[in-house]
C-alpha cells in the first residue's frame, strides 16, 4: 500500500479514479508524466538571492514565465531505515536551463501525515496534510516546518515559513491532470506558484 493510501485511508476511494491510479503506485512502479506549466510566478525581488541558492539544492529557482515544459517522476523506494518513501523529481525547462523542485516523502503513522523533505540534499522539512474535496480532487497543505542542516533540524517560526497549498485534479473534459501550487509566507505574501497540465507517459 502506498504512503498516500495510508494517509488518506478510506478517503482515498473518494479521489477521482485517475488520481487513485496515479497515487496507488501498484507494483511499486514509478509514475512518469510530461506537460506544460501555463504559468510559473516568483515572489518579490528581495527573495531572488534565496531562490538562486535554491538552485544548488534542487529546490526553487528565480526563473518564471508561461508555457514552460516540465516532467514529473515519482519513484517508490525504501529508505536506509526500511521506511517506505516516494522520491519526487520535478524538472522545468526554461529555454536552455533546467530547474528542479525535488522532495522525498514518507508516511508518519503516529501523526497520520506525510513527512516531506525538500531539496537535495534536503534543506527544508514540512508536515503535509492530505484531504479530498467533494469533487474528488486532492488537496495538500503544508504545516509545521523545520530547517535541515545536516542531521540537525531546527523548528522554523511561522514568519519564516513558506506554506504551500497544492491542488491536483483530473479534467474529464480535457483528459489531463491539472496541478496548481501556491507558496506563501505570512509576512511577505506570495513566494512561488505554478499551474499546469500533464499526462502520464504510458508504456
Amino acid at each position: 500500500m502506498s504512503v498516500y493510501k495510508k494517509v488518506l485511508d478510506k478517503k482515498f476511494n473518494r479521489l477521482h479514479p485517475m488520481l487513485q491510479k496515479r497515487y496507488e503506485f501498484s507494483n511499486h512502479e514509478p509514475f512518469q508524466a510530461e506537460g506544460v506549466m501555463k504559468s510559473i510566478k516568483g515572489g518579490p525581488k528581495l527573495l531572488y538571492p534565496l531562490l538562486w541558492l535554491g538552485i544548488k539544492r534542487k529546490l526553487l529557482f528565480p526563473e518564471y514565465g508561461t508555457s514552460i515544459p516540465f516532467k514529473i517522476l515519482n519513484t517508490p523506494m525504501v529508505g536506509a531505515n526500511g521506511e517506505q518513501q516516494i522520491h519526487w523529481e520535478r524538472v522545468f525547462y526554461f529555454e536552455k536551463k533546467k530547474r528542479y523542485f525535488n522532495a522525498l516523502m514518507s508516511f508518519d503513522p503516529e501523526r497520520n501525515l506525510i513527512k516531506d523533505y525538500l531539496g537535495e540534499p534536503s534543506i527544508l522539512y514540512s508536515d503535509l496534510v492530505f484531504t479530498v474535496s467533494s469533487e474528488g480532487n486532492l488537496k495538500i497543505e503544508s504545516s509545521k516546518q523545520r530547517l535541515v542542516i545536516g542531521k540537525i533540524e531546527l523548528p522554523l517560526p511561522k514568519i519564516f515559513q513558506g506554506l504551500a497549498t497544492v491542488t491536483e485534479k483530473y479534467s474529464e473534459e480535457k483528459g489531463v491532470f491539472q496541478i496548481s501550487v501556491d507558496v506563501r509566507n505570512p509576512l511577505i505574501g506570495h513566494i512561488f506558484s505554478y499551474e499546469g497540465e500533464f499526462n502520464p507517459n504510458e508504456k
